[in-house]
């Protein structure tokens, strides 16, 4: 089964609750992105979304200019259904994000727990490339992975644990690391999966 196979089974055959990322509220992304106070027209984009509660809180914040990807589109089915009429201000790319070829530049990228299932060097230099490409000159960017006190998996698959200094290593190029912290997540199973958040700005 292929990345792609192995997402749309999962949104196919789970409810947002059987799995290990739901999260009602994600109160954590959202104290972060309104910290920032980015004017309502700001371009948004979502990396790894799938049907997360994210973009929601984005709309009732009154932002419009939003972009979700994920490589599910069985999750991106979900999210539009539950959006209903607000989904028309919310643009949905269905791809891997190493397909991503961004067409625009985006103020903010948020990625909670999709960066980490990238787990080969190459894959992971890929990434920083297109962050490179999608973010404006002073872009911000909110990305969430599993600790190096974290788990080794998720849904089954491999994922690459990070502390501070390893993600710093990974964008230090092109963006200055501008805070991190670590924070447990309770999962619906009340597991616990302590992830790193850090905070990045794009160099002008």
């Amino acid at each position: 089964m292929n990345k792609k196979e192995h997402w749309e089974n999962v949104f196919t055959t789970k409810t947002e609750k059987e799995v290990s990322w739901y999260q009602a509220y994600p109160q954590t992304s959202v104290d972060f992105f309104a910290a920032l106070q980015l004017p309502k027209d700001a371009k948004i984009i979502d990396v790894g979304g799938g049907d997360s509660y994210f973009i929601d809180a984005l709309l009732d914040l009154g932002y419009t200019q939003l972009t979700l990807l994920d490589i599910s589109g069985k999750a991106i089915e979900r999210i539009k259904k539950r959006l209903g009429e607000k989904a028309a201000h919310v643009t949905f790319i269905e791809s891997d994000i190493l397909d991503f070829n961004p067409i625009e530049h985006y103020d903010f990228w948020h990625d909670r727990a999709c960066f980490h299932f990238l787990t080969e060097a190459a894959q992971i230099e890929q990434y920083a490339d297109i962050v490179d490409k999608a973010l404006t000159k002073g872009g911000r960017m909110f990305i969430g992975a599993f600790s190096d006190k974290g788990p080794k998996k998720c849904s089954g698959l491999e994922i690459k644990q990070y502390n501070m200094e390893s993600l710093r290593f990974v964008f230090e190029k092109e963006f200055q690391l501008k805070g991190c912290f670590t924070e447990d997540h309770i999962t619906p199973f009340d597991t616990v999966q302590n992830f790193i958040f850090c905070g990045f700005k794009r160099k002008a």
